[in-house]
């Protein structure tokens, strides 16, 4: 239509995710989110919504994508929980090594912002965070693991997964990180091991 601007909503959204990963929710300005999209502040509001309805868009974006990436590296957990478990860090490293994203977690960076974020984004940003335990619970309990005993090894290796993405947003070595996901997953794989 003559006079109307036509945008790939998947760009747009694209950019503005990473505009929020790299400078975080309270550093980000409309003006950024601009320069980031391409579009004017008028089209931002009327085609994305304000501030906190475009990070929402973006933090479900990010959740949708990795979300899909980690539950492919799960689905092994009933043959091989071990294999399956190292091919979820594997997502994560990968994600790390990406020179197209920025360094860290959108979702771990945005609630440590909490405090800064509206109360109905810090609940959403606190539910998509959590959705990285029970998906490995129910990955371990697959593999054979007891109910108590997938809940702690999923708290533990959720909470491994979000220490690389913020060691590798502080320079820690590719072998380093590696070497932290070895110990997590040679401890599962003792945990896994039939008595006697």
């Amino acid at each position: 239509m003559a006079g109307k601007k036509q945008f790939d909503m998947d760009t747009v959204l694209d950019a503005a995710m990473i505009q929020f990963w790299r400078s975080g929710y309270a550093d980000t300005s409309l003006d950024d989110l601009s320069r980031a999209t391409g579009l004017n502040r008028s089209s931002i509001y009327s085609s994305l919504g304000d501030k906190d309805a475009l990070f929402l868009r973006c933090l479900d974006r990010y959740a949708t994508r990795y979300g899909a990436k980690y539950d492919a590296a799960l689905s092994c957990a009933a043959e091989d929980p071990v294999a399956a478990v190292r091919a979820f860090f594997d997502v994560t490293l990968g994600r790390i090594a990406d020179p197209a994203v920025p360094d860290g977690c959108l979702m771990a960076q945005s609630v440590m912002a909490s405090p800064a974020l509206s109360l109905d984004v810090a609940e959403r940003v606190k539910e998509l965070f959590g959705l990285q335990r029970p998906r490995l619970r129910t990955a371990l309990k697959a593999g054979g693991m007891s109910d108590g005993s997938a809940e702690d090894f999923a708290v533990h290796v959720a909470a491994v997964n979000q220490s690389l993405a913020v060691m590798g947003r502080a320079g820690s070595s590719p072998e380093q990180l590696r070497a932290i996901v070895d110990v997590t997953v040679d401890a599962l794989a003792r945990a896994l091991r039939p008595a006697g």
